[in-house]
């Protein structure tokens, strides 16, 4: 199987190195393809996105010279991960147009209450910033919080139609089981509510391994019992380190292709530049 990851963040938004190192290291390894994925500049001040617009068109530029000068030893793609908060971010129509993308993988890591002008942020290593986030939106009612993440997420499907929905259970990896699990009704509802739009709208789905190899989670984004519903659904996936380090590029993929073939996967979608397509599993 040829090796590759999509998901990539460097110096540009809040990854450890400029692209050029991600890209000596992904062809030491080994790389068939490799794209830059870094997170899309949003209307306030934070410390994980590219910084500007002006910022974004540098970032374009670099991936697309790296792309000329090593085009003989590596595919090199150029993406962005774009978040979707409504009301708050660009559409992902713009993004594509603006920077002129290959591809567009949706992501959401603030969630937006209406009516409130706090944002919940899900993601990030300090789990006080979940806890704090959700107790000032939503009180102590944790099943319309973790409903509105997965409501958020529907409306990027249906809205801004990326290639690809970045880490899709992602709500769970500060939980540990304190506040929900995963085999509640309710949460189980949400979760089929978003296979079944996904199902429909030929989104792929990710396969990230980022918080497992960073001690993060227990499981895969998304773990195995939703993976084992996204088989059966025969929605595609693809696979992702989500690196935000050079030496992440291939975190945790041995043992997520093994627990993807004992599910039943048999073929991962891989972007070719003008589409994606299909890459069988040894």
């Amino acid at each position: 199987m040829k090796l590759f990851n999509f998901h990539t963040h460097s110096a540009y938004c809040d990854g450890s190195d400029q692209p050029e190192a991600y890209v000596k290291e992904a062809i030491r390894q080994g790389f068939h393809s490799l794209g830059f994925s870094s997170h899309s500049p949003l209307p306030f001040s934070n410390s994980f996105a590219v910084q500007s617009e002006a910022k974004l068109l540098a970032y374009a530029e670099e991936i697309r010279r790296l792309k000329m000068i090593y085009t003989s030893q590596i595919n090199i793609y150029l993406g962005l991960e774009i978040d979707f908060i409504p009301e708050v971010s660009k559409p992902f129509g713009f993004f594509r147009e603006f920077a002129g993308l290959d591809y567009a993988i949706g992501g959401v890591h603030l969630i937006k209450k209406q009516g409130a002008e706090a944002l919940w942020f899900i993601d990030g290593p300090r789990q006080e910033s979940y806890d704090e986030g959700m107790k000032l939106l939503y009180g102590d009612d944790v099943q319309s919080a973790i409903t509105a993440y997965w409501k958020q997420i529907r409306e990027m499907l249906l809205t801004q139609k990326p290639d690809v929905v970045a880490h899709l259970d992602k709500i769970k990896m500060h939980n540990h089981n304190r506040f929900f699990t995963e085999h509640e009704k309710w949460y189980e509802n949400q979760l089929v509510e978003t296979l079944e739009l996904i199902a429909e709208t030929d989104i792929i789905v990710e396969v990230n391994t980022r918080g497992i190899y960073k001690g993060r989670s227990e499981e895969l984004f998304p773990g195995s019992q939703a993976l084992k519903k996204i088989h059966h659904m025969g929605i595609p996936i693809t696979l992702s380190a989500d690196a935000h380090r050079p030496e992440e590029l291939s975190g945790y993929f041995p043992q997520t292709l093994q627990l993807l073939k004992s599910i039943g996967f048999t073929e991962l979608m891989m972007f070719t530049g003008e589409n994606w397509q299909p890459e069988k599993l040894d």
